[in-house]
């Protein structure tokens, strides 16, 4: 008896002692971020991150508002993702379920027989089951009343499964935020795109017709004997690239709007839009903030730390299963041979409990290779967490650099347009007066036009990176 005590004890101490090999190293979510995106914004850094304010007030055009709303009410992708959220949201009460004791209650009939070279079938032959009565070799067994099983959570691998699901929950969550900020820039970028295709037909129409006349112009000297055949062909040839041009310009524009009604979840329509202005200053006042800002602002962070935070608990959970399981259960009914003696009180009245403590011995490689599973879940998470800051440091200081690099190329842009718009005026009364050849006045023209377009372009991208920016920041 006493060797059979040390043996248990022995078992025991090894079993807790093996266990501390596999240890769970507590869970660190710091980060050290540098002071400021890029060097210009450290002297001035921004105490205030354009991601706090809602998308609505920081987009200002109506029609593009009203786009967004569409958007959001009816694309496929947004739809997917609260249901996502939906079928997490079912783990969640599952886990927190498993907390506590199940009940059911049931009715239950079997029939039985006994061998009768057995201890039941051979006692079974001479015991009355009532009096006079002998147990039939037969016996029908009836029972109503209610079962419980209950496993106690002494280890807390029940509550990390549901720490693990809660944090599940709250990351697809944040999936589904991530959805929508992706939703609102793509809405805003395609918005956009057609504006700028918008203006940049409004800019051939309007040399198209410029260089109608010109030809007109270069036809009549022709016949006066003051221009050649090749100057109206060289115009001719410029006029017809032109309106080539324009109707690529007009399918990419049906281009733009099917993905544009794709994002809004509806069939290719017109888009209601404004109107597109080179000159005027953006709508957007973007604000940085600090780096931390974006810690707590971007959704693909936050949802890579509770997915971090999940494989945390998974492992925490993975570690308990080395311990023993305690496991409760339970009846309570009634319970007789035959239906009409089912509910005789005090007779037919059963219950019973039962616990059981078990440790896992013979399967203990299987439960070491589903904690070392775990731990490299939860390796990779980190992993993935901190490449997701990383990542989102280094799109927002790029978007940053950009964003003020693109204030002073539309500016110069802006300047060399108009002077190319004044050069347009001065070759054309040369060209009158004879003081100028045509093909001084037939490069002005192509001149000033790829200057207008680059500027329609410069602009565009303008709009872009600040509607990137305000994502990369957490913002929508």
């Amino acid at each position: 008896m006493k060797n059979k005590k040390i043996l248990l004890c022995s078992l025991v101490i090894s079993m807790f002692l093996g266990c501390q090999s596999y240890k769970v190293q507590p869970l660190d979510t710091s980060n050290t971020l540098p002071k400021a995106f890029t060097d210009t914004t450290a002297s001035k850094q921004d105490t205030f991150s354009s991601a706090n304010i809602t998308w609505k007030e920081f987009y200002k055009d109506q029609k593009l508002i009203a786009l967004i709303d569409t958007a959001l009410t009816n694309n496929y992708d947004f739809k997917r993702a609260m249901q996502r959220i939906g079928a997490v949201q079912s783990d969640v009460l599952l886990s927190k379920n498993s907390l506590f004791p199940r009940v059911d209650v049931g009715i239950q009939s079997s029939l039985r027989k006994f061998g009768l070279y057995t201890m039941d079938g051979s006692g079974n032959a001479t015991t009355e089951i009532t009096p006079g009565r002998i147990v039939p070799v037969h016996l029908p067994d009836y029972f109503v009343g209610f079962q419980t099983s209950w496993e106690i959570d002494v280890w807390g691998k029940l509550k990390n499964r549901k720490k693990a699901a809660l944090s599940k929950f709250f990351a697809s969550v944040e999936g589904k935020n991530l959805v929508i900020t992706t939703l609102i820039s793509n809405v805003a970028d395609r918005y956009y795109e057609l504006l700028a295709l918008d203006q940049t037909l409004v800019n051939i129409d309007s040399t198209i017709a410029l260089q109608e006349n010109i030809l007109k112009v270069i036809q009549y000297q022709k016949d006066a004997n003051r221009a050649t055949e090749l100057g109206v062909k060289q115009f001719e040839a410029l006029l017809l690239n032109l309106k080539a041009f324009r109707i690529d310009i007009k399918q990419e524009i049906i281009d733009v709007e099917n993905q544009l009604n794709l994002l809004l979840g509806r069939y290719p329509q017109k888009i209601e839009r404004s109107t597109f202005d080179v000159n005027a200053d953006l709508p957007f006042a973007i604000s940085v903030g600090k780096p931390e800002d974006l810690v707590k602002n971007r959704a693909d962070i936050r949802m890579a730390e509770f997915e971090l935070r999940a494989s945390h608990s998974d492992l925490k959970a993975a570690k308990a299963a080395f311990y023993p399981s305690l496991n409760v259960n339970g009846q309570v009914g009634f319970q007789a041979f035959l239906p009409r003696l089912l509910f005789t009180t005090p007779e037919s009245f059963v219950y019973g409990i039962f616990a059981n403590l078990a440790t896992p011995l013979v399967n203990r490689a299987a439960i070491k290779a589903d904690f070392k599973r775990a731990n490299a879940y939860q390796l990779d998470a980190l992993y993935n967490y901190q490449q997701v800051i990383l990542n989102s440091f280094v799109e927002v200081s790029g978007l940053v650099s950009k964003i003020n690099n693109l204030e002073r190329f539309v500016d110069l842009k802006a300047q060399e347009v108009q002077t190319l718009n004044s050069s347009i005026d001065i070759s054309q009364d040369l060209f009158a007066a004879n003081r100028a050849d045509y093909i001084d006045l037939l490069l002005t023209q192509q001149a000033a036009l790829q200057s207008s377009l680059a500027l329609i372009d410069a602009k565009k991208r303008q709009y872009q990176t600040a509607i990137y920016l305000y994502k990369a920041l957490g913002g929508g």
